[in-house]
């Protein structure tokens, strides 16, 4: 029968065994992964370069013209096309009304609270009261009314 010191000694040299292994495995991974995000990055260059050329080259011709020339397919053509276009477009942002800006933020809608009046009307199945934006962008209290569609 082995004794202890036995025991630990063979425990020891298996996780040593099995560290290495884990040691080797995550230090490749990681490698492979650091190459994949540069090759990703160097694609990305890639495919906005081709957007802006084919950006540039729709003045002279289309994209099924540009495909019969290149042997590249229109599909994948307009793809880098599109890809340019919805990228330059970004999002725009919304201004802050005075309400929102101080903190006053209606926590059920999400919709700021500035310049509405409390009602003491109660919603009731018929009768709704909504918000809804004036033209120089207060917001005031309106109620909904449903219209019978028969």
């Amino acid at each position: 029968m082995a004794t202890t010191e036995e025991i630990a000694r063979r425990v020891e040299q298996a996780d040593a065994a099995r560290s290495a292994k884990r040691a080797a495995a995550a230090q490749r991974v990681g490698e492979l992964a650091q190459r994949r995000a540069a090759l990703a990055e160097q694609l990305g260059d890639i495919e906005r370069q081709l957007g802006d050329e084919l950006a540039a080259a729709q003045e002279v011709m289309d994209v099924d013209e540009l495909a019969s020339f290149t042997d590249v397919p229109a599909a994948d053509l307009s793809r880098w096309l599109t890809a340019r276009t919805t990228r330059k477009t970004g999002r725009t942002r919304r201004k802050r009304t005075t309400g929102a800006a101080a903190g006053e933020h209606d926590t059920r809608s999400g919709r700021s609270t500035a310049g509405t009046a409390p009602t003491a009307q109660t919603a009731t199945p018929d009768r709704v009261p909504s918000r809804a934006s004036t033209a120089n962008g207060d917001v005031e209290q309106v109620e909904r009314v449903p219209v019978d569609v028969g």
